[in-house]
């Protein structure tokens, strides 16, 4: 359906074991996102937000609730098939970038695409690289780039794939000022640009007041 929300979360809720104890983190949250939204998550620390984060792609089932992504309930998917959903669905943009060492720039942007059977992925992977102004860093190791740009290259291999959705968790974290507001920059133009969904977390205010919609999460509770 062309109104589907890409994003469906309804009456969530997770609870892990603390030294023998429950201890709640997420409390009957709900809430949905509609394709091409930009919602900020936000929230002091251990509000919850990076459990939520780690919930809609996958990477952990709820305790309660349902978790619905273009329309598939993840709870009802094994490991392997969420796997699969999260490489056909999402772009991952990380505080710490996330980037695999032993591979060059040019190499981390095709892995996905590869694992997507893309036969053209160093071409579209250049493409990108050069999107993000790091054609003349194709060849390079994450160790000779700048923090900057290596989350240049995070971002060119977070779209290039052309997911539905793309999770960001704090990525001007490990950033200073300056560079962090031209990170945030790109990601929102490449975003409009690909007209792709976005959810981000974040602590900067300033951040937050970019997306159309700011979700806070306060002790579990979604609070707005």
């Amino acid at each position: 359906m062309a109104d589907q929300p890409v994003v469906d979360v309804e009456n969530l809720g997770k609870t892990v074991d603390s030294g023998g104890q429950p201890l709640t983190i997420l409390r009957d949250i709900t809430f949905s996102v509609a394709a091409g939204e930009t919602v900020a998550i936000v929230g002091a620390s251990g509000s919850g937000k990076s459990t939520l984060l780690g919930l809609l792609a996958g990477l952990d089932l709820p305790s309660s609730g349902a978790i619905r992504l273009d329309g598939l309930t993840l709870a009802d998917l094994d490991e392997d098939a969420r796997a699969v959903q999260r490489g056909r669905l999402l772009g991952f943009v990380f505080q710490s970038f996330q980037l695999l060492p032993a591979l060059t720039a040019l190499e981390n942007v095709m892995l996905p695409l590869e694992l997507a059977g893309r036969r053209d992925a160093a071409k579209i992977a250049a493409d990108w690289l050069r999107r993000v102004g790091l054609g003349e860093r194709l060849a390079h190791y994450p160790k000779h780039l700048s923090g900057g740009e290596q989350q240049r290259v995070a971002l060119a291999r977070a779209f290039a794939p052309a997911p539905r959705l793309v999770l960001a968790d704090e990525p001007t974290g490990n950033l200073d000022a300056a560079t962090g507001r031209q990170i945030i920059d790109l990601m929102f133009d490449l975003n409009a640009k690909q007209g792709t969904t976005l959810i981000l977390v974040t602590h900067d205010e300033a951040i937050a007041a970019r997306c159309g919609r700011v979700l806070g999460l306060d002790a579990g509770w979604l609070a707005g």
